[in-house]
């Protein structure tokens, strides 16, 4: 029989190629459900030594309390939709039941919150293996959004303002699911202050410390699952 020499190398070529794709026999030390790629950070095999927040992806939190500005409190409620613990979004509602509110009687405030120092300090391993210590560290994060205000006697104002706050959050069980108290402190700037193009800290419109009592539930929607088995 008589070979085409560019069959022959196109032959060799596809074999080559089939062999280096081709999946090999995993080792005993390869197949073992804790391995983990060499890329990956070892802390990403165990799960659990997140406190259980990884016991669920999403976390619901709906709370209620006070905030105070000056000499005027309003009661609020607080309900906050967070990812992983670290990134979400939240909604507010205060009102000072007609009583003399100041420069507005309600208020409606959404906007986005950031907790980075979570993931950053368990994957590196930077974490005090401390649950109540770790939750209130990691809690710390920053808040931006937007609010409308209505003025006492007055409708909702049609244009918005900016808001931005630090918030730092105490689990009263030491654990994710369940109740925590939330400590937030901020400004806020009107759109005439806005518009002014004046947001230095002097030209605050007004400040704001809010306390509340929130409880905290975790809810798996297999989004990212650290149980599941890579593909071999």
């Amino acid at each position: 029989m008589t070979y085409h020499p560019a069959a022959v190398r196109t032959f060799g070529l596809l074999t080559v190629m089939v062999l280096a794709v081709a999946p090999r026999p995993a080792s005993a030390e390869e197949a073992s459900p804790a391995r983990v790629r060499a890329d990956l950070p070892a802390r990403l095999a165990d799960p659990d030594t997140a406190d259980g927040r990884f016991e669920g992806d999403l976390g619901l939190i709906i709370g209620a309390g006070a905030t105070t500005r000056g000499e005027h409190p309003l009661g609020v409620i607080d309900v906050r939709a967070r990812y992983l613990d670290t990134a979400g979004l939240f909604f507010t509602y205060e009102d000072g039941f007609g009583a003399n509110a100041g420069p507005y009687d309600r208020l409606l405030g959404v906007g986005i919150e950031m907790r980075p120092l979570f993931l950053a300090r368990w994957v590196t391993g930077k974490d005090l293996g401390l649950t109540w210590p770790d939750l209130v560290i990691d809690s710390l994060g920053l808040e931006l959004g937007t609010f409308f205000d209505q003025p006492p006697g007055g409708p909702f104002t049609s244009r918005p303002g900016f808001q931005a706050s630090v918030a730092l959050e105490l689990p009263l069980l030491a654990r994710v699911t369940g109740p925590w108290i939330g400590l937030r402190a901020g400004g806020r700037w009107g759109d005439e202050v806005l518009e002014a193009g004046t947001v230095a800290v002097p030209a605050v419109a007004e400040g704001f410390f809010t306390a509340t009592l929130a409880w905290h539930q975790l809810f798996r929607t297999h989004v990212v699952d650290f149980h599941d088995d890579a593909p071999h």
